[in-house]
Order: C-alpha cells, then sequence, then structure tokens
C-alpha cells in the first residue's frame, strides 16, 4: 500500500515556544515577518489530518484568500473535496477546513468546530461581537479552541485579549517579535531599529504596539470627529476617489463647516460612474482622483461641471494630503457620521521605509477609498476657502492664481519630525 506524503511547513523554534505554553483560548500579537499566519495554517493543517473541524476566519475576502490558498496546495494529497464559493477543504480523513471572511458578524453561525483561528484579529470590524455572537458558540459541541493572530495594527477586542490570562485561566497570551524568527538576518533587524524611531520599531518589529496602533490620524482624535451631524448646511464641496481594480469610487461632500453631508461609494461601469458624479456635484467645487486611468475621466467630467479639478496621487502628494487632513482630524474641525468612512480611518496606517520615508494606506487586503475621498474633499475646501477675489485696487494685472497658497506648502518632508 503506497504512503499519501503530505509536505506541511516545520514550525521555527519561535512558532514552537508558543505552541508549547497554548491553552484552550490563545492570543497572539506579533511584529511583521514573525509568520503568525504560517503559523496557523500548519496548525490548522495538522488538526485537520487528525480528522478535526476547523474554522479559519479573517477580515476580508481578500487576506482570506492567501490562507485559502496556501491550504489547497498543502492538503491536496489528501483532500476528497473542496469547493472556493463555499470556502470548504474536505480530507479522506475526515477533516474539513471552512474559511469565512468577518465583513458580516453572522460568519460561521451554526457551524461547530473543534477548533477556530482569527487571522489579523486586530483589523476585524466589531471583533467582539463576531466573536462571542457567533464565533464562540461554534465551539462548545466539541469544547474547541480558538487562536487569535494579529499585529500591534488595530485596536479594541484583539488588544484587550492580551489581559485575559489575567482573568480567565483558559487563556494565554504571546507577544513575539521579527527577532523571535530565526530565518531573518538580524544585521537587517537592528539596520531597522537604527533608522526607525523607536515607538514604529517596537510595534513593527517587536510587537509592541502604538498608542495609535500605527494610525497617523490618532484614534481618540478620530473618534471624536465621529457622531450625529447637527444642522448640516448645505454642499460647498466635493472630494471623488475613483474606483481601480477591485475597489470603489466614493464621493464625500462637506458643508462650509466640514461637516460631511453626503458619504457613498459605488462599483459601476465607467460610463455610469461618470454620469453619477456629474449629476451630483453640478457646479459645486470638486478635487476628484485623476490618476491613471483617471485622468481621462476628469478631463471628460471638468467639461460638464466647471467646479472639477484633478489631483493626481503619488506617494508624495499622498502624505501630503493625508498630512494635511491629520491637522484637520487633530484639531476635531471636521465632523462625519459613516461608520463605514470610520473604519477605514480606524485601520489606515503609515509605514516608514528603509531610507526614512513614509508610507500612508490602508493595510493589505482593507481599503482607503473613503480615506481618500475625505482628505480630497477637505484639500478642495481649503482651496475655495483660500481663494482671494481676482480684483484688487493698485493690483490690476494680477490674478487670483498669483496669490493662491500652495496647499502643500507647509508640509514639506516628513510630517511627523
Amino acid at each position: 500500500m503506497s504512503q499519501i506524503v503530505v509536505d506541511i511547513p516545520r514550525m521555527h523554534a519561535g512558532q514552537l515556544d508558543v505552541l508549547r505554553q497554548a491553552k484552550r483560548f490563545n492570543g497572539l500579537m506579533c511584529g511583521r515577518r514573525f509568520g503568525k499566519t504560517t503559523f496557523g495554517e500548519i496548525l490548522a493543517a495538522e488538526k485537520a489530518i487528525e480528522g478535526k473541524r476547523i474554522g479559519w476566519f479573517a477580515p476580508t475576502y481578500k487576506i482570506l484568500d492567501e490562507a485559502w490558498r496556501n491550504s489547497v496546495k498543502t492538503l491536496a494529497p489528501i483532500t476528497s473535496g473542496s469547493n472556493k464559493t463555499e470556502g470548504r477543504i474536505e480530507l479522506v480523513t475526515g477533516g474539513s477546513l471552512e474559511f469565512w471572511s468577518l465583513d458580516k458578524p453572522d460568519a460561521g453561525r451554526s457551524r461547530k468546530y473543534h477548533d477556530i483561528f482569527v487571522d489579523e484579529a486586530g483589523l476585524v470590524r466589531n471583533l467582539r461581537d463576531s466573536w462571542l455572537g457567533a464565533i464562540r458558540p461554534t465551539l462548545t459541541d466539541y469544547r474547541g479552541g480558538a487562536w487569535f493572530l494579529g499585529t500591534p495594527k488595530g485596536t479594541g477586542y484583539f488588544t484587550q485579549i492580551q489581559n485575559f490570562p489575567d482573568k480567565f485561566g483558559d487563556w494565554a497570551f504571546f507577544r513575539k517579535g521579527t527577532v523571535d524568527n530565526p530565518f531573518i538576518d538580524a544585521a537587517e533587524i537592528e539596520e531597522a531599529r537604527r533608522q526607525m524611531p523607536e515607538n514604529i520599531f517596537n510595534q513593527e518589529y517587536l510587537g509592541i504596539p502604538d498608542d495609535d496602533g500605527g494610525n497617523p490620524f490618532g484614534l481618540e482624535a478620530i473618534r471624536k470627529c465621529f457622531g450625529e451631524i447637527e444642522s448640516p448646511g448645505e454642499v460647498f464641496c466635493w472630494g471623488i476617489d475613483l474606483a481601480k481594480s477591485h475597489d470603489y469610487t466614493w464621493a464625500v461632500a462637506l458643508d462650509r463647516s466640514s461637516q460631511v453631508v453626503f458619504s457613498e461609494r459605488w462599483q459601476l461601469p465607467w460610463s455610469e460612474t461618470r454620469k453619477k458624479i456629474i449629476d451630483l456635484i453640478g457646479d459645486a467645487p470638486a478635487l476628484i482622483d485623476s490618476t491613471g486611468v483617471g485622468d481621462p475621466v476628469v478631463e471628460d467630467i471638468a467639461r460638464e461641471c466647471d467646479g472639477a479639478e484633478g489631483f493626481k496621487f503619488t506617494r508624495t502628494s499622498k502624505q501630503q494630503l493625508m498630512a494635511g487632513m491629520r491637522t484637520d482630524i487633530q484639531l476635531s474641525s471636521v465632523r462625519f457620521d459613516d461608520e463605514a468612512l470610520l473604519h477605514e480611518l480606524e485601520v489606515f496606517s503609515y509605514e516608514y521605509t528603509p531610507g526614512g520615508g513614509v508610507t500612508w494606506s490602508a493595510p493589505s487586503g482593507f481599503h482607503d477609498d473613503g480615506v481618500c475621498a475625505l482628505a480630497l474633499a477637505l484639500e478642495c475646501q481649503r482651496r475655495e476657502t483660500h481663494k482671494i477675489p481676482v480684483s484688487f485696487a493698485g493690483l490690476a494685472e494680477s490674478s487670483a492664481e498669483d496669490f493662491k497658497p500652495d496647499p502643500f506648502e507647509a508640509f514639506a518632508g516628513d510630517p511627523f519630525q
């Protein structure tokens, strides 16, 4: 009888150290490149081979997809059936893996599992509700276990888990850094330590969360801007981020008091998006993403809407744009009540790159369309507010453009220095 070989990666010393101390429920917070997701994939595969039912959860389908592909490849020799639409892999051993996106809080409801894994737990919106309301009951039949895997980025319930071992005897919490992965060059880590601010290095490489979880706006400041819009005014200006690939087009409108009086996202063919934007903005000032394929779209819109203007995103211009919004948020001069926009702002992050640069973006698997639309609207408002009337006594030959300030002049260089 031939023997079936399943090639499962071996855990490195840091991962084995976590496994040896594990309890029924576990939280694992890691710096980058420790191998938290790989750790979970290995453990999930081994348990499924033993004949157990496993549930794997992630914040979005994009993040979920990598774990799905890795598991399909690893378990192919003993797979009796798989269905990507249903997110299910069945093994000849009787074990199974089911994959769920936590875009919806009821993911996994009505199932029963021996063990569950929540990947990128710090980025899950409403993690507490998903865990207690839907996932935790799936472990009752088998008295199953749980692993929450994540990075220091993100806030909320995942960061609270680190205190559970002091309250509940069946919880364990582990913090591991890049330094705990023996396959990462120690000299590279030390080089990063020299280049990065201490709090950022601690977060990215040691797994120690920064107070704001790597968020450039400040989590407390964001929440102060969120709430009911009282006495909304008429639309004063627009910011619109156009869709790229699988992203959404997102339109945000502000009144003169910097209150968000309109916020909507959609995915439509370009022809319908063009018409929708023209109908929305009319002759109001609008700053629209004109990067890449957006350039001809904005030109087309501008022929119909006198107030429409393009904005090209580059690494530098995006940093400057976000630095401007950072000031608005920290001064609580903007107000919004859109929960989807709140979530995008909370998970948005910055990273220091080799050479001391800064990149501003949503974490992998997330979108920043709403963040960009709001930033564009605020910049559009600044430009309109600072416009100077065309005619001045004694300055007949000068135009408004001669006096229009450079909106990014004040943000030259690193906004965190």
